[in-house]
């Protein structure tokens, strides 16, 4: 796109002989290095009040059928990657001496419908969570690094965590290329090629929706015209990131 510059973290993993995708396993050196990418992360995420006492996971794939992810119990500001919990592809826990996040049972349903990602995160942020729990969607075509970054992100109806229905309800929105998804009084899910890349989402849409509630008791909001959302969506399939527009 001339005269444009997104920085793509998840074209740059897809690109640089990352070893850390859906069909690779990993050595112990790739795995030391996951560990502290999740603790960082998670880190991330304690320090910006995304997460509060001991909310949110982090998971990534290991390969061979393996996958890392946060224990229960334990505060994502102060995660040792020591701490964290190595589970097979049904939710059977390997290694770790702390019990497994429950919520991973999610993760695992999201890795085995979409080969495309390798990490997924959860968090609560609270602007997110603002129209989470309003049932307020959040609009699209704003924020041109929104849209080059995120794109389209679904509200989807309230499930109980932990239960089957809940991966029936998530999963075929990632399987449709979304790379972030807000779930009603329960808070947003992401997913990327690369834990940084799934944090970022994260991050992005916490900061877009504190941006859109400053906005609203200024006016009516400007959409970006269509041309420009078309240049988007060509730049968009250029990089290689995912959209459920360029499904269509």
């Amino acid at each position: 796109m001339n005269g444009v510059l997104f920085y793509a973290p998840s074209l740059l993993a897809a690109t640089s002989g990352s070893t850390i995708g859906p069909m690779s396993s990993t050595t112990p050196s790739d795995e030391a290095t996951l560990r502290q990418q999740i603790c960082e992360m998670g880190r991330r995420m304690w320090q910006r009040g995304y997460v509060a006492a001991n909310d949110g996971n982090i998971s990534a794939r290991l390969g061979e059928g393996r996958f890392l992810c946060t224990p229960t119990g334990v505060s994502k500001g102060f995660m040792t990657s020591e701490q964290l919990c190595v589970v097979d592809a049904e939710g059977n826990q390997l290694a770790g001496g702390l019990a497994r996040t429950s919520e991973v049972l999610l993760h695992l349903a999201i890795y085995r419908d979409c080969p495309h990602l390798s990490a997924v995160a959860h968090a609560h942020s609270p602007n997110v969570m603002a129209f989470a729990i309003t049932d307020t969607p959040i609009p699209t075509g704003i924020l041109p690094e929104v849209e080059a970054l995120i794109g389209p992100v679904p509200l989807l109806p309230f499930v109980m965590n932990g239960t089957p229905e809940l991966a029936e309800t998530v999963v075929p929105f990632f399987r449709k290329r979304h790379t972030t998804i807000i779930m009603a009084n329960h808070g947003v899910v992401a997913g990327d090629r690369t834990v940084e890349q799934a944090y970022f989402h994260i991050e992005t849409l916490e900061s877009y929706c504190q941006v859109l509630l400053a906005a609203r008791p200024l006016g009516e909001l400007k959409p970006l015209d269509e041309s420009t959302i078309e240049k988007l969506l060509d730049w968009k399939r250029n990089q290689g990131i995912d959209d459920p527009r360029l499904e269509a």
